[in-house]
């Protein structure tokens, strides 16, 4: 199975609007032109993760993930793609589910709910909670 991912602006404004409150709790407790660089520098860090992670706009962004095979497939923006071990420890909630990847990608891939189509989200929740997609039973397709 083929999940292909949408940009999620929810995910990219949640983003950014942490690195601004980190932001801004700098420039609070640090004050004057060293305050204000490392909160420009922090705004700066929010707005490469939201690209690349949450709009997907990075060559390195994950924009499809092939299900089925062991290990799953990951396809990159650039075209690359790459087959890695997602690690039993998953984190899956109704509306996010976070899949720490193996070598070569070597970091936690998060969905959200808006990234994918309902059915989509459903199956790959249940994937990640399972390790395997949900199927029909053979009586129940001689029965059809």
């Amino acid at each position: 199975m083929r999940l292909e991912l949408a940009p999620s602006r929810w995910l990219a404004a949640g983003i950014v609007l942490t690195h601004l409150a980190a932001a801004a709790s700098v420039y609070t407790v640090l004050p004057g032109w060293t305050g204000a660089l490392l909160a420009a520098a922090l705004l700066a860090l929010g707005a490469a993760a939201a690209w690349g992670r949450a709009l997907l706009r990075s060559g390195a962004s994950v924009r499809a993930i092939e299900l089925g095979a062991a290990p799953p497939v990951f396809e990159l923006a650039s075209g690359e793609r790459l087959a890695a071990e997602v690690a039993g420890r998953r984190y899956v909630t109704r509306y996010v589910v976070a899949l720490p990847l193996g070598r070569p990608l070597s970091r936690t891939l998060l969905v959200t709910a808006d990234m994918l189509g309902r059915e989509e989200f459903r199956r790959l929740r249940l994937w990640a909670l399972w390790n395997r997609l949900p199927g029909v039973a053979a009586k129940q397709l001689i029965a059809r």
